[in-house]
């Protein structure tokens, strides 16, 4: 039996301690690397990720790839690291892979046994190299849309990925690696959505296995709060007896009068899409998973209110908050779902997007094929430099994308106005 959405905060608790970080894995100028099967190959967690750490994070100006490879097991891409990975000189490694490792039946010590020792050659390799390898359980597959003709086998599968995430667990920990519960995270987050719009809303998409945006988000909330991410986007505080406003790093107040608030963003919080029970959108899943509590806080702050509750618009909606709420603080991230930084965002993303179908083209397309010009040819110097050439030629073209996603990044003026209300 599901859980009731009357447990959720508990089930929130318990989400935000399920990829947490002791530090901040990332540095200024990291390259990152995500890697995994056909649901990395998705583009979507991915795709989440990438944008998050551009808008919500530009200082860190962390440049992203995505390697993923549809139907691909940890062995597989450990066979194809060498040459496919190696050379674009990763910082940090995201591993999502078990979903095909578990041969889609119920577990065995032999599934378990392959599945450590491919990702035992992917973590040797990275850290030889001196990359910080963030170790990811696989997903899960979904209570109802998953062998549906097969009453029941969900939860064989599932305690089969359960089983291999454990494995991912404990190599994490003997590497002293970040570990990102990916499994966990969907599971909670898939409970509690099921037991509030119904079984048949699914979250781990219509096939079962590869997700929709909804259990993306879950996924790449997960790995981003492996990477020791704190989630304060900004805060905007306002003083309306002295007619003063505030901003941290990020955020310039323009002008500030009678609780009219003008502000320069170079800092967006992250932006949503779709409707309140669309699994082909974002914003369904909201409500059961912590994105916005953990990762999304962009706070605003009203101090001198004279009233018991005051009005805030912020974009073309107004709500109305009491006086406790706003001197605490509210998230406008997570009260404002359609707010000024939407459209904006929203051209951040599509340009990832094109950035990570081109990375799919080169690697599947071009790059990987390298590896069958050896034996002979190895020795070749001609067709060694033929081969080096077209890697460098292809990593521009990748470099150009990257940084017209960066530019996309522009300056976001709006307003924040505060009406107290008698």
């Amino acid at each position: 039996m599901h859980r009731t959405v009357a447990y959720l905060p508990v089930l929130l608790a318990a989400l935000s301690a399920i990829a947490s970080a002791e530090k901040p894995i990332l540095e200024k100028g990291d390259r990152l690397a995500i890697i995994g099967d056909s649901i990395t190959e998705q583009k979507l967690y991915s795709k989440f990720i990438e944008t998050y750490l551009l808008t919500c994070y530009p200082d860190l100006e962390i440049q992203t790839f995505q390697f993923g490879w549809g139907g691909e097991r940890a062995p597989g891409f450990a066979d194809r690291m060498e040459n496919d990975l190696v050379p674009w000189k990763p910082d940090v490694v995201t591993t999502c892979y078990g979903m095909n490792d578990g041969l889609y039946r119920a577990y065995d010590e032999n599934i378990g046994k392959t599945y450590e020792n491919g990702m035992r050659r992917i973590i040797d390799r990275m850290k030889k190299m001196g990359a910080t390898v963030v170790i990811g359980s696989p997903g899960v597959v979904d209570s109802f849309t998953w062998n549906r003709n097969n009453p029941d086998f969900d939860q064989v599968y599932n305690d089969n990925l359960e089983r291999l995430g454990q494995i991912a667990r404990q190599l994490a920990k003997e590497n002293e690696y970040p570990y990102a519960d990916v499994f966990g995270a969907m599971k909670e987050a898939m409970v509690a959505a099921k037991s509030a719009l119904g079984e048949e809303y699914p979250v781990a998409g219509q096939d079962g296995v590869h997700p929709g945006p909804n259990g993306h988000l879950v996924m790449a909330y997960a790995f981003l709060k492996s990477l020791g991410l704190d989630g304060d986007i900004g805060t905007v505080t306002v003083d309306l007896a002295s007619g003063k406003a505030e901003a941290t790093d990020g955020h310039k107040v323009l002008s500030s009068k009678n609780g009219t608030v003008e502000i320069e963003s170079t800092r967006y919080p992250f932006c949503f899409f779709g409707g309140e029970k669309d699994p082909n959108g974002t914003i369904s899943i909201l409500p059961y998973a912590p994105f916005n509590r953990d990762l999304n806080r962009f706070v605003l702050k009203v101090n001198g209110l004279q009233t018991a509750q005051a009005d805030v618009t912020f974009g073309s909606a107004t709500k109305t908050f009491r006086k406790d709420q706003l001197a605490a603080g509210i998230n406008l991230a997570d009260e404002f779902i359609d707010n000024p930084f939407v459209q904006p965002f929203n051209r951040v993303l599509d340009e990832v997007g094109r950035k990570q179908a081109i990375e799919t083209t080169m690697i599947k397309g071009f790059i990987t094929n390298f590896r069958q010009l050896s034996g002979p040819l190895a020795e070749d110097p001609e067709v060694q430099s033929t081969l080096e050439t077209l890697r460098r030629e292809m990593t521009e073209v990748d470099n150009a994308a990257h940084a017209r996603a960066k530019a996309a990044v522009k300056p976001i003026s709006y307003t924040l106005v505060i009406q107290p209300k008698p």
